[in-house]
C-alpha cells in the first residue's frame, strides 16, 4: 500500500471542502485544519489557493478518466451511457446536499470569472466527448454530439433540482425517464 503524501492529503481535503462549502468560502485555515497541519507546513506544499484549485481539478480529471475507463472495460455502449446517468442515483445523497461536484465548481468559477474556469470545464468536455463516442458506437452518427449534450445537460438539470428539492423519489423517476429516452433512441435506430 502506498502512503499518501501531505501534498495529496491537502488536495483530497481541499476537494471535499471546495465541493461542500465552495471554493471562495474555503480558506487556507479550513484546509489546514481538515488535514491537521500548521499553516506554515501548509504553505510548504501550496503557495496559493489557485495552486490548490489546480490540484483539485487534476484530481477530478484523473478520477473521471478512471471511472470512464472502468465503464469502458465492463460494458457495452448502451450500458455505459446508463452508468453515466445512474451516477445521479449512486451519488444522490451528496448531490441532494451539495449538487454535482463538477457543476457546482464550474458555476462558482464562472461567477468569479476565475482563470481556472476553462480548465474545470474540461471535465464536462471529457464527459461530453465520452458520451458522444458511446452514441457513435451505437450508430447515431451526426446526432451523437447532440445526444451527448442532451444527456449531459439533462443530468445537470436533475442534479440542480435534486439539491433544490431533495426528493429522492423524483431523482429516481428522472433517471428512469432519461434512461428510457436513450433506450427509445436506440430502439428507433434499430427499427
Amino acid at each position: 500500500m502506498t502512503r499518501i503524501t501531505t501534498h495529496e492529503r491537502i488536495a483530497i481535503q481541499a476537494d471535499t471542502l471546495f465541493y461542500e462549502a465552495g471554493y471562495e468560502a474555503t480558506s487556507f485555515a479550513d484546509i489546514a485544519g481538515a488535514v491537521g497541519i500548521s499553516r506554515g507546513n501548509f504553505y510548504h506544499h501550496f503557495k496559493t489557493k489557485d495552486d490548490i484549485l489546480d490540484a483539485v481539478i487534476s484530481r477530478r480529471m484523473q478520477a473521471t478518466c478512471a471511472m470512464l475507463a472502468a465503464w469502458e472495460s465492463d460494458s457495452a455502449p448502451l450500458a455505459r451511457i446508463s452508468s453515466f446517468i445512474r451516477i445521479l442515483i449512486t451519488n444522490r445523497t451528496k448531490i441532494m446536499a451539495f449538487g454535482c461536484p463538477v457543476g457546482t465548481l464550474n458555476t462558482e468559477l464562472t461567477k468569479l470569472d476565475h482563470a481556472a474556469r476553462p480548465r474545470a470545464a474540461e471535465i464536462f468536455r471529457l464527459f461530453q466527448s465520452w458520451l458522444a463516442a458511446q452514441f457513435l458506437l451505437l450508430g447515431h452518427g451526426d446526432k451523437a454530439e447532440a445526444h451527448a449534450l442532451h444527456v449531459l445537460g439533462r443530468s445537470q438539470g436533475i442534479a440542480v433540482m435534486a439539491s433544490t428539492f431533495r426528493d429522492e423519489a423524483w431523482i429516481c423517476e428522472e433517471v428512469s425517464a432519461l434512461e428510457a429516452w436513450v433506450e427509445e433512441l436506440q430502439a428507433k435506430k434499430a427499427g
